[in-house]
């Protein structure tokens, strides 16, 4: 069976998720890529100990998995820490997600991931979709979702490439400011496109 692969990106908090979760509705199979890298990193795996052997112990949480949190508050304030974090995770993410793929049974596959382009990803797809939405948007989500303090979200937001970057390579762009009826209108025409 071709597969019809779909590399979904955007920014932090720009709804990447909802919009694999209405294309997962309409018969895609959705992969969640930062799914798979939190996988990569659990305790014991080359990805965990290449982590650790990086960042130090100090970002283990008492039984021995990475603290997400702790290792977030230091790669987001330092841009080479965040390079060196993506440049151990992203090669094993790639690995898993192609598994990923090889094992679909859906003719249509979703590949969500917030660094796909920074991976590379997106140029084994045959489409790539951009979630966009205004940074406050974002920082709204931000504090609301993950109950970061205004100060954190702003630290992620900005640690990320600007979103024109992304939406000068889209074929497709849903932006998701409006409401979620919004978004299912552009995603049903988008995906109608395809079908």
């Amino acid at each position: 069976m071709d597969k019809y692969l779909i590399g979904l990106t955007g920014n932090i908090a720009t709804g990447k998720s909802a919009v694999a979760h209405m294309l997962a509705e309409r018969g895609a199979q959705a992969i969640d890529a930062d799914g798979v890298a939190h996988k990569v990193m659990l305790y014991g795996t080359p990805t965990w100990r290449a982590v650790v052997d990086a960042f130090g112990p100090t970002i283990l949480a008492a039984g021995g998995e990475i603290d997400r949190k702790q290792l977030g508050e230091i790669v987001f304030a330092d841009p080479d820490a965040l390079r060196q974090l993506e440049a151990i995770v992203h090669p094993a993410t790639t690995r898993a997600v192609s598994a990923a793929i090889a094992r679909a049974t859906e003719r249509v596959v979703v590949i969500e991931a917030i660094k796909l382009i920074e991976a590379g990803m997106h140029r084994a797809y045959h489409a790539l979709w951009v979630t966009t939405c205004p940074p406050e948007t974002q920082i709204a989500r931000l504090m609301a979702l993950r109950n970061l303090s205004e100060a954190e979200a702003w630290l992620r937001v900005k640690a990320q490439p600007p979103q024109a970057e992304k939406i000068a390579l889209a074929d497709v762009v849903i932006d998701t400011s409006g409401t979620l009826e919004d978004t299912r209108r552009q995603v049903t025409a988008a995906w109608e496109a395809i079908s």
